[in-house]
């Protein structure tokens, strides 16, 4: 499992003209999901996203986390963090889950985050065409 994260002041994710999600302060995290992640490797990218210490505190350094600023937490389902580019300039995907693996994983990995952050989860919509917004 892979997360690419970015703090911002808020996010949304429109699908086919119609937002889906949104958030004011807080993260947005591109979720990739590789074969084979189990129920311990989802737990621990929720704690560690939830834990991240990114935003600033009152003297300017990076000491606080979501959960102590009461942020929100946009996930999107995205397999290109998944990708291997090792070698050659076409990316290879199939270090990704499949799709239907993908997608269970990334629905119990949202339920997860929605049990340990009651602050405000929000998400992308699955294998669809999003178009993120965010501003950092």
């Amino acid at each position: 499992m892979l997360a690419l994260i970015q703090r911002v002041s808020k996010a949304s994710v429109t699908v086919h003209g119609t937002c889906v999600g949104q958030i004011d302060q807080g993260l947005l995290a591109f979720i990739g999901i590789e074969p084979g992640d189990n129920e311990a490797q989802l737990q621990r990218m929720a704690d560690r996203l939830l834990g991240y210490r990114v935003f600033e505190d009152d003297a300017g350094k990076m000491n606080r986390s979501l959960r102590d600023i009461g942020g929100q937490l946009l996930l999107v389902s995205q397999f290109t963090p998944a990708a291997d580019t090792r070698s050659g300039m076409r990316p290879s995907f199939s270090t990704a889950a499949a799709p239907a693996e993908a997608e269970h994983s990334f629905d119990r990995f949202v339920a997860i985050c929605r049990e340990k952050h009651p602050p405000g989860v929000e998400i992308g919509k699955f294998g669809a065409h999003m178009e993120v917004s965010l501003v950092n």
